[in-house]
């Protein structure tokens, strides 16, 4: 027995490198799959079949089921699309794994428009896109269901050279917790995956360019969080943040120091009182 016997998920970005492994984890677990891939370059350039088929006859040879989508998730058409595919393959979708990616990396004053809008169309509109319709089908149908949205630590903790990208993450994650509130009246449990590996999206970024990173951050080491969160073991979470990689799996949290209060003057600060205040320590969170 699996944990996902008799789920349906649809992984998105599921032709390779993190996709590929939460799809085949997933399978691992008795879930069917939808594999999403417009199979395009690391830019977002390109499509072709052959990514997304690949992963689907892997998982089929090892005994699982598994359907193919070759839709953009950065239209609206594509996302519905998505969930067409998967209806019609296997009836219903349960589970979702927005995990579809590009990268167009360049240091914020050499960002031009062309560099900026596929990242936030493919991350952050994708995000929406598959999401919405598959949202509204498990609203719908009434069983409940999991949303893992996949951020990064360059959207929740900065990385040099990555504006475009930590936006659009960043924007996920804001994204999910307020799905997460409004999924819990209908049993739809959201959260958020922060992953740490080496992909063909990292493999050349400092700290990931090396045999060694290779193995340390291989991505099957992230998939067996998100299947904890896909399952129900972690059937009474919601709205969760999580990071994942190396072997290392955290609880990432936005934390809101206790601060001071002013209560004279209306609450007023003066600019001078602030920088007291931030110099003995009472409005910064400690070290």
């Amino acid at each position: 027995m699996g944990l996902l016997d008799g789920k349906i998920a649809v992984v998105t970005g599921a032709g390779g490198g993190l996709g590929r492994e939460h799809a085949l984890a997933l399978a691992a677990e008795g879930a069917a799959v939808v594999i999403n891939d417009l199979g395009g370059a690391r830019d977002g350039s390109g499509s072709g079949a052959a990514m997304a088929d690949l992963v689907v006859e892997q998982i089929k040879a090892a005994g699982g089921e598994a359907a193919p989508s070759y839709d953009n998730v950065a239209t609206v058409e594509g996302g519905e699309n998505i969930l067409k595919t998967a209806l019609d393959a296997f009836g219903q979708v349960d589970i979702l794994i927005n995990n579809a990616g590009i990268l167009r990396d360049k240091s914020f004053a050499n960002t031009t428009e062309d560099l900026w809008d596929p990242v936030i169309a493919v991350h952050l509109k994708g995000t929406y896109c598959a999401t919405r319709p598959i949202f509204v089908h498990m609203k719908e149908r009434g069983q409940g269901g999991v949303i893992i949205n996949t951020s990064s630590t360059s959207g929740l903790n900065g990385n040099f050279g990555q504006c475009n990208y930590g936006a659009a993450k960043a924007g996920i994650a804001g994204f999910t917790r307020c799905l997460a509130l409004e999924g819990k009246k209908y049993g739809i449990r959201c959260h958020i995956l922060a992953p740490v590996a080496h992909t063909r999206l990292t493999e050349d970024l400092p700290g990931f360019d090396s045999d060694a990173a290779a193995d340390k951050y291989d991505p099957k080491l992230v998939s067996p969080l998100m299947v904890y969160l896909a399952s129900d073991l972690s059937k009474d979470m919601t709205g969760k943040t999580f990071l994942a990689g190396g072997g290392r799996v955290a609880e990432m949290k936005v934390v809101t120091a206790t601060g001071i209060t002013k209560e004279e003057d209306g609450g007023l600060w003066t600019a001078q009182e602030i920088a007291d205040g931030m110099t003995a320590g009472e409005i910064l969170l400690p070290e």
